[in-house]
């Protein structure tokens, strides 16, 4: 019987060689447009992000264009990704901050990120992975589902999932071990209907909740 650590490693491995290319799922040019982005998916799809943020991204170029926009039209802009009009303040408010406290540059701490409008740690563990390099692990559902099921955490808390996949992954492959848990919860380890039989983990899984 494998060991947490030594399921996670192979669980590591076997996601690698599915899905060799592993990266963040929204579109982006610059380090503030995937703090934005992030913050329009709260409660949206990645994929309706990327459609929203073709002609955001556009229409507002700059850190300076999204501080200083008129509110009720930035919400307008948003609002096909849902909870507009609290997403719109804190665009709006994030990056004013990032201008008049950061120089116009993200911030690189978890202490500093987690200061922002609408920042939670899920947020900042992917600016710091992405960004930055930095080891970090983002507890979306996709994350939070799989861990469970494969018996590498035992909570569906975000931050106690975070807590325990640290404990287990090899911190310099953490960011793209969670990459590859949404694609592989998207393709076969879906939330209602797990496909199971073709799973390349099933030997390995203890099908927590399933």
């Amino acid at each position: 019987m494998l060991t947490k650590l030594q399921r996670a490693a192979e669980v590591t491995r076997r996601l690698e060689e599915k899905y060799p290319m592993a990266s963040c799922s929204l579109d982006y040019g610059k380090d503030y447009e995937l703090l934005i982005s992030v913050r329009l998916a709260a409660q949206c799809t990645d994929a309706r992000v990327n459609i929203v943020t073709q002609d955001l991204f556009k229409k507002y170029p700059t850190l300076e264009s999204f501080a200083n926009a008129d509110l009720e039209e930035l919400r307008a802009d948003v609002r096909p990704c849902g909870f507009y009009k609290v997403k719109g303040a804190d665009i709006k408010n994030m990056c004013g901050i990032l201008l008049a406290e950061h120089g116009g540059r993200v911030p690189d701490t978890m202490e500093e990120l987690l200061k922002l409008p609408g920042v939670g740690r899920k947020t900042a563990n992917l600016i710091l992975g992405d960004i930055y390099g930095q080891p970090a692990v983002v507890t979306d559902t996709h994350c939070i589902r799989i861990s469970n099921r494969l018996g590498l955490a035992e909570s569906p808390d975000p931050y106690k999932v975070e807590m325990a996949l640290k404990e287990v992954l090899d911190p310099v492959k953490s960011n793209d071990f969670c990459h590859r848990l949404v694609l592989f919860g998207r393709e076969i380890c879906q939330a209602r209907k797990p496909r199971c039989p073709e799973c390349p983990l099933f030997d390995v899984c203890e099908k927590r909740g399933v």
